[in-house]
């Protein structure tokens, strides 16, 4: 990878995450999980084009086999992302013998999930490697081959989750399929087997882990008894696991540091909790989300921010300084907002500036962090139809990547301006990824390198 210079790292002031961006960290240069290095969306040292199209500043294109919504994530030279590849000869999970014939409450719900998913069939599950410098493979490896215990969504793959690395090993979650765990050359370190999920309508599953120095921590949010569970990224061994009283949930966790504490955040339904990395204790809780939720925490300057928007409107912002216990009436609960939130994308927090999209549209509302008040919005994106992606943000720009193939660019700040819009031939589900001059897409058949030519 092209290190940031020198220069750069001596003019960039150590400054807190809500004014100009701090001295960066070497994780602060790649893009090592699905919301970046601090998982706020934001590459702080990343400066991609501001204008592409099929033609114009397209490093490369290359196609990517089967199927997976996830973010590709970078470290140095290499880009890693998970697929799920559909085999030509699906087979049934249960050969045994025939299967009695179902009985007509059975049938109907089976009608029910047809129309509302796709049906499992056997696939592989497939790490790979790529070169940031041209795209070629460097190396795959089939981490599982099965049938799935259930359906997804029509929107969905059996490869929504994204990996995460720190630069030492690459843990790859194919939920049901297993938890694996790689060296950066595709050794198989560990896996681990937690089960098989059931999700809401067999939605299919989606959450990524999170991965804090030695910790990898896995939500576990389904029909039946969920749970979060803690593991050993040296070695997959589990160190704490508690239950959890939480319908389906697809939202990834994330890790802060707060007074020497590192806690994990998870966003819920029922509840948002933090836990004691240590120990899995629950820290503080507040009142939960709406159904199915979806959107990751984002943090910074000791707030946290959860959203969802599915039948009803969420957000809250947490100063976890002053959290402790049930904060659910408690002065920790700095300001809330209940209308325009987002049901599949994260939200954004950019230089004190908190973004998020209305349900799954292209509808943008723009706060500021501390207190609450509303820049603009609710705004429409003209372009913007769909958008599952969260929206990203670098070099003083917010990208955001449509459903039908528009990304659109706004100027980062209290003020709302349309800088670029840009087109290509495929839409993106999966959500951006940023790293030096470069932006990645995952479109629904190829995976782009924009940068300037």
């Amino acid at each position: 990878m092209r290190m940031i210079s020198c220069v750069l790292f001596l003019t960039l002031a150590s400054l807190a995450a809500f004014g100009a961006e701090p001295l960066p960290k070497e994780a602060d240069l790649h893009w090592p999980n699905w919301r970046g290095p601090r998982a706020d969306g934001v590459s702080p040292g990343g400066d991609p084009p501001l204008r592409w199209d099929e033609q114009t500043n397209i490093r490369w294109k290359v196609e990517i086999p089967g199927k997976g919504n996830g973010t590709p994530i970078i470290w140095k030279d290499r880009l890693f992302l998970m697929t799920a590849i559909a085999l030509d000869a699906p087979r049934h999970r249960d050969s045994s013998g025939p299967t009695a014939a179902p009985a007509p409450e059975q049938r109907q719900g089976q009608r029910r999930r047809r129309r509302r998913g796709i049906q499992p069939s056997e696939h592989r599950y497939v790490l790979m490697a790529l070169s940031r410098g041209d795209g070629r493979r460097l190396w795959e490896v089939e981490a599982a081959r099965s049938v799935p215990g259930e359906g997804t969504h029509t929107d969905g793959t059996w490869a929504s989750g994204s990996p995460v690395t720190d630069g030492k090993r690459i843990i790859a979650h194919f939920g049901s399929q297993g938890t694996f765990a790689y060296d950066m050359d595709g050794k198989l370190l560990w896996k681990k087997d937690l089960g098989q999920m059931r999700t809401r309508n067999s939605f299919g599953e989606g959450a990524s882990p999170a991965l804090h120095d030695d910790t990898v921590v896995i939500p576990w949010d389904h029909e039946d008894q969920s749970f979060i569970v803690a593991l050993d990224a040296r070695n997959g061994r589990e160190l704490w696991r508690f239950n959890r009283d939480e319908p389906t949930a697809w939202s990834t966790p994330i890790v802060v540091e707060h007074s020497g504490r590192a806690q994990v955040i998870v966003n819920a339904t029922n509840r948002v909790r933090s836990y004691d990395l240590k120990t899995g204790q629950v820290i503080w809780e507040s009142g939960g989300m709406t159904l199915n939720t979806i959107p990751s925490p984002v943090y910074g300057d000791g707030m946290v921010f959860v959203t969802s928007g599915f039948r009803g409107n969420a957000l809250q912002a947490i100063r976890i300084g002053q959290a402790s216990g049930d904060i659910s009436q408690g002065d920790a609960l700095i300001w809330s907002y209940d209308k325009d939130t987002p049901y599949v994308p994260s939200p954004l927090l950019y230089q004190n500036q908190l973004y998020i999209l209305k349900h799954n549209r292209g509808i943008l509302s723009c706060f500021d962090a501390k207190t609450g008040k509303v820049n603009y919005g609710p705004q429409r994106l003209d372009g913007l139809q769909g958008v599952y992606a969260s929206p990203v943000g670098a070099a003083g720009r917010v990208y955001i990547a449509g459903r039908k193939g528009t990304t659109l660019v706004i100027e980062q700040g209290p003020e709302f301006k349309v800088l670029a819009t840009n087109k290509l031939d495929e839409g993106f589900d999966a959500s951006p990824a940023v790293a030096d001059n470069e932006i990645y897409l995952r479109g629904s058949k190829h995976l782009y390198c924009i940068a300037r030519n």
